[in-house]
């Protein structure tokens, strides 16, 4: 790149003159800005800044982009604290970690607290008892330690998608007063979805290293519980598709069906049908986003698989979701148990191939679906049906780019405070005939090819002390979506 050609030329132009000068510094001071400037020399030459300097370079607008983007339905106001620090105030003492797809008690959340602690995964579960919940969510929005932010998947994607002034966007979701205070100015929300009470969701965050007892935290990470049944309902689902005709939206961005767990078994296929029916009256000429959230019940997942991804055209999920997804669906690679670090990146290759060939838009399969945006902590992958999308380079540079920020809290990537997880060689797939990749910082997005399916690759560089992990997944979408451009049929 030339930028880091220049940059390294002066530093050794001023080491020159430096040594010129020699004679007339004291020692002392010759030798701490020698030590700045060859320290800066190599800084100047590091993978992550070579990789930084590459992203810059790729990430440009998409010739067509989005004008008015519609974004439903979760919403909810965030309380986040230090989980070890919640469940002291709780009174909770450490102990064994255990799974639970249902909290019913404070013993329950604390067992699965520790539980995900230990693999540094993400969660999130619906709180039962709704007395106890309340009593919780008391005592930890009264925590010193504790802060409030905008919520919900499609709260926080508009969130993300509103810090871009030449955008409108349409907000419908319950929100309440502290909710609607909150939200970017540039966020419409209309009447019908404003209610009197915000919901609360309780994100318990942990830091790498980070002991609890014998547990401890391979990797930053945070735990999500709730009682909220406005969500669960999907209570605002009718509003926002009638809310479409008269917004009249590029882009539907759409989330929260992973909240409908909390319902009974015959409740939520009953929602979901009526979800389906809502989501079939959207005109086919706005493409449809569907953000995927941590879930539990494999038949429930199915059913989505099933119903709900023949009718959008792109999906956004993490390494959890899409493991649970194969899983629940008999995809490639099912009988993992579960992903041992970094997830393998030709069997997430595998997986996203499968879904787009068996449910995406492939032939005259009735099916929309023609994109996935996957990510997790170390690499995201953009998997497109060819001939549908465009700009996809610079979308899926641009959501590792966003993750490095917002990990750290930085309005631009500062590469003292990241560091390069990703392999540097892999596969492209464990089950066909693979490429075998290797990484290059200067080009750090790499493309593959497979049966009318294109891969796009890039690694994430990784916050070391990250300020808030929650949203990571919601900003990565919104910023991959904001770079990408459909091509409508």
């Amino acid at each position: 790149m030339w930028q880091r050609s220049v940059c390294v030329g002066l530093l050794a132009l001023a080491l020159g003159y430096l040594c010129l000068l020699g004679p007339q510094l004291p020692p002392s001071v010759l030798q701490h800005l020698s030590a700045s400037l060859l320290g800066g020399l190599s800084r100047a030459g590091s993978l992550e800044s070579r990789m930084v300097a590459a992203w810059q370079a790729a990430i440009v607008r998409p010739a067509r982009g989005w004008g008015r983007v519609a974004v439903g339905v979760n919403a909810c106001v965030d309380v986040v604290l230090s989980g070890v620090k919640l469940l002291e105030a709780l009174g909770l003492k450490p102990g064994s970690g255990k799974n639970h797809d249902v909290l019913n008690s404070r013993q329950d959340l604390r067992e699965a607290f520790t539980h995900f602690m230990e693999k540094g995964a993400a969660a999130e579960r619906f709180f039962s008892d709704a007395e106890s919940f309340h009593h919780i969510a008391q005592t930890a929005s009264e925590h010193p330690g504790a802060q409030l932010y905008v919520g919900g998947n499609a709260a926080l994607i508009g969130q993300k998608l509103a810090a871009n002034p030449d955008l409108k966007i349409l907000l419908c979701g319950p929100v309440g007063p502290k909710l609607h205070e909150l939200l970017d100015d540039n966020v419409v929300v209309p009447p019908e979805s404003m209610q009197e009470r915000d919901e609360f969701h309780l994100i318990l965050e942990y830091q790498a290293g980070e002991e609890w007892g014998q547990a401890k935290a391979p990797n930053a990470n945070r735990f999500i519980f709730s009682h909220d049944l406005s969500n669960g309902a999907l209570n605002m689902l009718e509003v926002f598709v009638s809310s479409l005709e008269e917004f009249q939206p590029d882009l539907v961005v759409l989330s929260g069906l992973h909240m409908m767990e909390g319902q009974s078994k015959e409740m939520r296929h009953r929602r979901l049908m009526e979800a389906v029916a809502s989501i079939s009256d959207i005109p086919t000429d706005i493409p449809i986003h569907l953000e995927l959230a941590s879930m539990t019940d494999q038949d429930f997942m199915s059913n989505i698989v099933h119903q709900v991804f023949p009718l959008v055209n792109s999906i956004g999920l993490n390494e959890q979701e899409l493991l649970f997804l194969t899983q629940s669906a008999s995809g490639p690679h099912a009988s993992l148990a579960s992903w041992n670090g970094v997830p393998d990146v030709g069997a997430v290759s595998d997986i996203l191939f499968w879904i787009l060939k068996e449910h995406g838009k492939i032939a005259d399969r009735a099916s929309d679906l023609t994109r996935i945006h996957f990510h997790t902590l170390a690499y995201h992958i953009l998997a497109t049906v060819d001939g549908h999308w465009g700009n996809q380079v610079a979308a899926v540079a641009a959501g590792a780019r966003a993750a490095g920020m917002q990990a750290c809290a930085t309005e631009t990537i500062d590469t003292s405070k990241v560091f390069l997880k990703a392999p540097l060689e892999f596969v492209t797939s464990q089950i066909d005939a693979p490429s075998k990749i290797s990484l290059n910082p200067d080009e750090p997005v790499v493309h593959w090819h497979r049966e009318g399916i294109s891969f796009h690759f890039t690694p994430v560089l990784v916050c070391k002390d990250p300020v808030r992990t929650v949203g990571l997944g919601d900003a990565i979408s919104a910023e991959g979506l904001l770079y990408s451009e459909i091509y409508l049929q």
